[in-house]
């Protein structure tokens, strides 16, 4: 095997298209349709969303979670307001400022142990309603799952909502792996989203067996007029979106996102139990979805990464992060603890 072609633990990003999915792409690739949206796949997949969310949502078909991101969190604010999230979010330290650049808005991080926020840590940002010189909270953007690998679960996420909502501002969510928060919850999509009282949510399916699947669910559909001038401006409406949307259609089928997303849970779980057995490791966030965080003898991380690619999270801890996805087998982690054990002993 080659080691293009070698699955290691960099991301769930790195992990192909399902199988089923790329069929489904194949077939949708015959004739014309219609395009930018107005064909029967795309259709199908908003019915597809609102049976897993509710009927009276907007939904936005995108192809890009940091497109997704910005666009949602520019419906929401003005230029002077201010975005609240973890200091690790996505918004925060993976999108190279484009929350920034395109809201106008300030982001305030909020720094947290595990990635989650709580109405605890949020009420530090929440002050000066009304002085022309402080910028104006108006979002909380909640990842789900967050980037440290935990999970909210229904009841944290209300007690933010609600709080939130006594104050007049909405709550935004990043759900590039919510497919993974579900199935480690037990849960419906709808159940950690909608009915927790998030107004909007990024929902992606790229890390579950899709390709640049991705789409902008609008649950308080107050916010979500002219939203479709915002997403032509923000280069996120695709022309031919039928390949995007029979995405939707065929994980949205019989439980397939959910498929995935247990399976690489599962395949986290049994990696953290492996590498736990060796002293020299710690594992340093408990595992509640497809993410693995742990410290690393610093002398070992070049040579595993030579063979199973994954990226360091804090170098100056020798914290690395193993992913694993829907195509990560049982080998693959057997191969791994192998090749642990000799560099180890």
């Amino acid at each position: 095997m080659t080691e293009e072609l070698k699955r290691g633990f960099a991301s769930d990003n790195n992990a192909g298209i399902h199988p089923e999915v790329l069929e489904a792409i194949q077939n949708a690739n015959i004739g014309h349709c219609i395009g930018y949206g107005d064909d029967i796949y795309t259709s199908e997949a908003i019915d597809k969303i609102k049976q897993q969310f509710g009927k009276n949502i907007d939904i936005y078909i995108t192809f890009n979670g940091t497109g997704s991101n910005v666009l949602a969190l520019k419906m929401l604010t003005e230029s002077y307001n201010s975005i609240i999230c973890a200091e690790t979010a996505h918004i925060n330290v993976d999108e190279c400022g484009a929350p920034e650049k395109f809201t106008g808005c300030k982001l305030l991080s909020v720094p947290t142990e595990n990635g989650k926020l709580t109405v605890e840590k949020i009420r530090y940002h929440m002050h000066d309603f009304g002085f022309e010189h402080h910028a104006q909270p108006k979002v909380i953007s909640l990842a789900q799952v967050t980037e440290l690998g935990t999970v909210y679960t229904k009841n944290e996420i209300e007690k933010i909502t609600d709080y939130a909502h006594e104050n007049e501002i909405f709550v935004h969510m990043d759900g590039a792996r919510l497919c993974n928060a579900a199935a480690s919850l037990g849960k419906e999509l709808r159940e950690i989203t909608v009915d927790a009282g998030i107004d909007v949510l990024s929902f992606g399916l790229t890390k579950n067996g899709a390709m640049n699947a991705e789409a902008v669910i609008f649950f308080n559909k107050k916010v979500s007029e002219n939203f479709k001038y915002y997403r032509k401006q923000g280069m996120q409406l695709a022309s031919k979106m039928r390949y995007m949307s029979v995405q939707f259609n065929t994980l949205l089928s019989n439980d397939l996102w959910r498929k995935n997303a247990e399976h690489a849970n599962k395949m986290a779980t049994i990696l953290a139990e492996k590498v736990s057995k060796f002293p020299q490791i710690k594992i340093t966030q408990e595992v509640q979805s497809n993410g693995v965080f742990a410290i690393v003898p610093t002398e070992i991380i070049s040579k595993l990464q030579a063979e199973f690619f994954f990226y360091m999270w804090d170098e100056g801890r020798s914290e690395v992060r193993w992913m694993t996805s829907f195509d990560t087998q049982i080998e693959d982690i057997e191969e791994f603890m192998l090749l642990l054990k000799k560099l180890l002993n």
